[in-house]
């Protein structure tokens, strides 16, 4: 038990730490993006079940990778709030409290929103890519899964979760959910696994591409330090030389 607690701490201390700290100092202030996230999920759910407000959001949420590009892009934003139909909606609001909360008490509401919307983009465009390849090839997709409507939080949920658990140190948690996103392809081949694929690689290159920034950062500042330290080394010698020489003046008489 007590190598398992060690091992939790060192897995999930900071996250921990960071989600506490800003809930306790700001409390729900800490998640409003989320909050509204969830509110605006509930109530896309219930406007689609009624009769009067199926279409209307399936006209201004709904993405089909037989739409035209522009219209499904128009769609993209808001099509990430509208639960599936043929899932329970009370998974899809768990999913955005609890990934979304973390990421935004962590994070930050804008760059959850970014993280969150990149990877839903990377699925959304991914569709596109893989019915054009085919059934056959590795990565395609049959010409069916065109008229599937792509919505829901699911691949922004995998991308937030796996950048965030990568951002505070749970390597084994982000390690985890990539391994469950890929078993689940392995087990049941459809177009929201692989989407969830595409969304992972996409927040895979954001990981590396913050890490690269991050590392030319550190060196920037690392030479300049140095520079810095030249400079004033290079002040006091010469400081010091003119005291040593003096001024080349006679000495003065009072």
């Amino acid at each position: 038990m007590r190598t398992l607690a060690r091992w939790a701490r060192e897995e999930w201390g900071l996250l921990y730490v960071t989600v506490r700290e800003s809930l306790l100092k700001r409390h729900l202030r800490a998640i409003p993006m989320t909050l509204a996230a969830v509110c605006l999920t509930a109530l896309l759910q219930w406007v689609q079940n009624q009769q009067w407000g199926y279409q209307f959001v399936q006209n201004m949420g709904a993405v089909r990778a037989e739409d035209p590009l522009w219209l499904a892009l128009l769609r993209t934003p808001l099509s990430l709030f509208v639960p599936a139909l043929d899932l329970p909606v009370w998974g899809a609001l768990v999913q955005i409290l609890l990934v979304f909360g973390i990421a935004e008490a962590c994070i930050g509401w804008w760059r959850t929103l970014v993280i969150a919307y990149v990877a839903t983009l990377a699925g959304t465009l991914y569709a596109r890519v893989g019915i054009s390849l085919g059934a056959h090839a590795p990565f395609g997709l049959p010409w069916t899964d065109a008229e599937v409507v792509d919505t829901g939080p699911s691949a922004a949920v995998v991308g937030l979760a796996v950048y965030v658990a990568w951002r505070y140190g749970a390597y084994v948690t982000a390690g985890a959910v990539t391994v469950a996103m890929v078993a689940e392809v392995l087990v049941k081949e459809n177009l929201a696994g692989k989407e969830h694929l595409a969304a992972l690689m996409a927040v895979g290159l954001l990981c590396l591409a913050v890490a690269v920034k991050h590392r030319r950062g550190r060196g920037l500042r690392l030479r300049l330090r140095r520079s810095y330290g030249r400079l004033v080394r290079r002040g006091q010698r010469r400081s010091g030389n003119r005291t040593g020489r003096g001024s080349g003046l006679p000495p003065i008489r009072s």
